[in-house]
């Protein structure tokens, strides 16, 4: 099996390289699954702009979808990366294994949203009526059902990119539920 490396900053394009740089300035490091990224000169810039693209859903709500996401999809990597995200977006530690078990009863809107992203997830789309009208109920939109599929999709490419590359993980470990 090809073995990816995580590359270093000297290792990347000029155009990585800035990407770098911003990263580290703003985060205080470049995650090893981001810096995987840049084996490609385009994939980091494209996820960073699809990733950072404005959105309805608070930064909680965000970081709800990613660990639900991450949980199906089997990304310890991003269990991990949203765990920490999380609680520093208003979430608890048990808050975000909840979430992760696929409920959220501490926030019923909230619930909603983890319900359904996981439903979407696990289902390929194909999701109940049941569900998309709870979300709604909770005072979601269609809009927000739009936006909801784009965060999955973007979450998916980041569950799959290191179900491939395995880089190691660069964040508190998340706990096994």
């Amino acid at each position: 099996m090809t073995n990816f490396n995580v590359p270093n900053r000297a290792d990347v394009s000029a155009n990585n390289q800035e990407i770098f740089d911003n990263l580290k300035k703003g985060l205080g490091m470049v995650p090893n699954l981001y810096a995987v990224m840049a084996h490609s000169d385009n994939a980091l810039a494209n996820y960073l702009a699809f990733q950072n693209a404005k959105t309805n859903f608070s930064n909680k709500e965000k970081q709800a979808v990613n660990l639900i996401v991450s949980q199906v999809n089997e990304c310890l990597y991003c269990q991990s990366a949203h765990t920490l995200l999380g609680t520093m977006n208003g979430l608890t530690e048990e808050q975000t294994i909840e979430i992760r078990k696929g409920n959220a009863s501490f926030d019923a809107k909230l619930n909603a949203l983890v319900v359904l992203a996981k439903e979407i997830t696990e289902k390929r789309g194909f999701v109940s009526e049941v569900t998309i009208n709870n979300f709604i109920d909770a005072g979601y939109t269609k809009g927000h059902i739009v936006e909801l599929v784009m965060l999955v999709a973007e979450k998916s490419a980041m569950n799959y990119l290191h179900a491939i590359t395995k880089v190691d993980i660069d964040f508190p470990v998340a706990k096994s539920i």
